[in-house]
């Protein structure tokens, strides 16, 4: 198979790392030069996620497998605006990295993905436009991946106490789902191999205060953990503030049945032991 990546980003990088392998050929946009120059010393062919040229177009409509990361822009969906047309009239499969955003707050409750989406600011209203723009157009050929908190090698409460970043925000009551990085790229093979499209949640077992993520890796380190600071005293940007306007507890059992996902690492614990174990946070 030939596989299509628009915006090589931390998740879809960590795919192509693990199961690369799985494709004949590997090419895709990225936008940073440097990062496109690191890349093609890796061996894959990029190209800028900008202004695609004939060759470009030609590499995404003859894939198989098209992985689309690159998040929407404040105007038209970069993906849609330059890939739209090639990927309609080529063959791919798509998978598409949403966010579990879409379904806005349900003040704790579980949900699931028969939960109707319901975004409540703009960048997770673009996602649901961008998600029923793609379905129009290539129906079954769609996967949606709708993923929690992501973190994983370098991304992670370790890295964050080791750089005196970590702080243990407080707000009474909220819960978040997270997802190793290495179960992104899991569910996104599961994607691929899959028949049929659809859409799935792509988060861990056991959604939690963010809080106590902390307080565990600060623990895994032998290091106290920062002092609580509530909610309404912290100074958070704008996209921090919406992390925490929404809490839900979202279920993963489609994703278990559909694509035969088995969670490497279903808790925030097991994954920040095997990060810990693996040398993340130590000085």
């Amino acid at each position: 198979m030939n596989l299509f990546v628009i915006g090589f980003g931390y998740s879809a990088q960590r795919f192509v790392d693990l199961h690369g392998g799985d494709f004949a050929d590997i090419s895709g946009t990225v936008r940073s030069a440097d990062k496109r120059a690191q890349l093609a010393r890796d061996g894959l062919d990029l190209f800028d996620g900008t202004t695609p040229a004939a060759a470009t177009l030609k590499k995404a409509a003859e894939a198989d497998v098209v992985l689309i990361s690159a998040p929407p822009g404040a105007g038209d969906d970069p993906a849609l605006t330059h890939f739209g047309d090639a990927i309609t009239s080529g063959r791919a499969r798509v998978v598409y990295l949403s966010t579990v955003g879409v379904y806005g707050d349900h003040q704790g409750a579980w949900i699931d993905e028969d939960t109707p989406l319901a975004p409540e600011h703009g960048r997770v209203q673009a996602r649901v436009r961008v998600e029923e723009a793609w379905r129009r157009r290539i129906g079954d050929r769609l996967a949606v991946l709708r993923l929690g908190g992501i973190y994983g090698p370098g991304r992670n409460a370790l890295v964050e106490l080791r750089a005196g970043r970590a702080r243990r925000i407080v707000k009474p009551g909220q819960v978040f789902n997270r997802i190793h990085v290495d179960d992104i790229a899991g569910a996104i093979l599961g994607a691929i191999r899959r028949e049929t499209g659809g859409a799935w949640n792509i988060v861990d077992d056991e959604p939690a205060p963010p809080q106590d993520v902390t307080a565990y890796a600060a623990n895994l380190m032998g290091i106290a953990p920062p002092p609580e600071l509530p909610f309404d005293s912290a100074e958070l940007s704008p996209m921090a503030k919406s992390f925490y306007a929404s809490n839900r507890r979202i279920r993963n059992a489609r994703a278990k049945q559909d694509l035969g996902m088995v969670f490497a690492y279903p808790t925030y614990r097991a994954g920040l032991d095997a990060l810990w174990a693996a040398g993340e946070g130590r000085s």
